[in-house]
């Protein structure tokens, strides 16, 4: 049970986040069902689930139904795009798509309801944390701070998505920290990176922009912390049950 739940996750992470540009985005926003984007949004995940579990026949069912409510959802989520909320829109999109994958992994394992995992779950575990760390927890950071637009600060004066890069560097490192139960390191992280950041906090007339940073800073190494103390937990349930 716990491999098909970890493998159809990677899956709806990589097509979702990693493998999703975001000028295919925006193309589905404009286009809606005419977007050629789309299509191969869904053929993607269709290919990623039959790789991650090996053409099964088993899960012929999943293989239909995780591509087809895909879509359905999405064609929802592209026409509420300007009516509702975009976090509130963006949340309820990937709970709805999870909602998908319980179900799929109740109607497949309805008994199965331990933590007994194998090695290779270990490994899957793993694999997912790492891929919510570096592009699910930045999309989801995003969100939430786009109901603040600072015009002023200017995307040309950094190099190109570095924050994007410096965002999943830092969560990775704490990440390794709480795995390794150093926790004074994460404080020597928010210390240099603080320096680092000194001249642009230190502008007292952006005080807007200190508390953008702040927040984005904040959110994510709190989304860092809660995924290793996620993983500590797992992985405890996977050798010790």
């Amino acid at each position: 049970m716990i491999s098909f739940l970890l493998k159809t996750l990677i899956a709806h992470v990589l097509g979702d986040f990693v493998l999703q540009p975001d000028h295919w985005i925006k193309d589905k926003q404009f286009k809606k069902v005419k977007s050629k984007f789309l299509y191969l949004h869904i053929a993607i995940h269709a290919v990623l689930l039959l790789l991650l579990l090996q053409f099964n026949d088993r899960f012929l069912l999943a293989f239909l139904i995780i591509p087809i409510s895909h879509y359905i959802i999405d064609i929802i989520k592209i026409y509420l795009d300007k009516s509702i909320n975009s976090r509130l829109l963006f949340s309820l999109d990937q709970l709805a798509h999870l909602a998908v994958t319980l179900g799929l992994t109740w109607f497949y394992y309805p008994k199965q309801l331990s933590f007994g995992f194998q090695f290779s779950n270990d490994v899957w575990l793993f694999f997912l944390t790492i891929l919510l760390l570096s592009y699910g927890v930045a999309v989801l950071i995003k969100v939430i701070m786009s109901k603040w637009d600072l015009p002023e600060d200017s995307d040309n004066d950094s190099l190109a998505k570095a924050g994007k890069y410096i965002g999943m560097l830092e969560r990775l490192f704490v990440f390794s920290f709480v795995v390794m139960v150093e926790w004074q390191a994460i404080g020597f992280l928010i210390a240099a990176k603080s320096v680092f950041r000194f001249g642009d906090l230190s502008r007292a007339k952006d005080r807007k922009l200190t508390e953008y940073i702040l927040i984005g800073t904040l959110l994510s190494f709190g989304f860092a912390i809660l995924i290793g103390l996620l993983f500590n937990f797992l992985s405890g349930k996977i050798h010790y049950i």
